[in-house]
């Protein structure tokens, strides 16, 4: 990832194009409608796991909230992130390099995390995936506050095994539309999009 972060950091500097944008604009927008709907206050506590370019930390403060923390075990991302929220003058989001498999003690207490891809980026991990998937789970317990509300999208799970791996600790709220396509005459989605609240 470091590597990938490097990249795009120098293409930022060259052009002024943050990079990737994971899922697509609509995934961004998809997250920020949902907490509008639920009326979540500007002032909540929104923790960005892999936060990447922290563009959707920009896009959050664009649309008023105000507390709003992105992590990355990457420090190249961070760097990325740090160099789009200069640019974008968001001098209020806090960008951390952090692993959350191992996250440090003051990161605790939100009412909102958000993952875009870090859970499959996990999940894909060679080295012990399911115990890094259990590790995930405990961290999101230590940093999530109970009753707080964890939006995760992914590429790689769907609806049912989301819902098994979360299922310690966490309920499902809503299941986030997303774009359908069909093949082999079978409708399917691409990606999966839930809203958990943990118990």
């Amino acid at each position: 990832w470091d590597a990938a972060y490097e990249r795009e950091l120098q293409t930022f500097q060259d052009i002024g194009d943050a990079g990737e944008i994971w899922f697509g604009e609509e995934s961004m927008v998809r997250i920020i409608r949902w907490l509008e709907k639920q009326k979540v206050p500007l002032d909540s506590s929104v923790l960005d796991i892999g936060t990447g370019n922290g563009v959707l930390l920009i896009e959050l403060a664009k649309c008023g909230y105000m507390n709003l923390t992105g992590i990355d075990y990457s420090p190249s991302a961070i760097q990325l992130s740090e160099k789009v929220r200069e640019k974008e003058g968001m001098s209020n989001i806090k960008l951390k390099v952090e692993d959350f498999l191992a996250p440090s003690a003051e990161l605790s207490g939100f009412e909102i995390c958000i993952d875009k891809g870090t859970f499959d980026a996990i999940s894909l991990n060679p080295d012990n995936a399911v115990g890094k998937r259990k590790q995930y789970v405990r961290s999101l317990c230590s940093v999530l506050k109970p009753e707080g509300f964890f939006l995760i999208t992914s590429c790689n799970w769907t609806k049912e095994e989301l819902l098994n791996e979360f299922r310690e600790g966490f309920e499902i709220l809503e299941e986030l539309p997303t774009p359908k396509f069909c093949f082999g005459g079978r409708i399917g989605n691409s990606v999966t999009a839930l809203v958990f609240q943990r118990k």
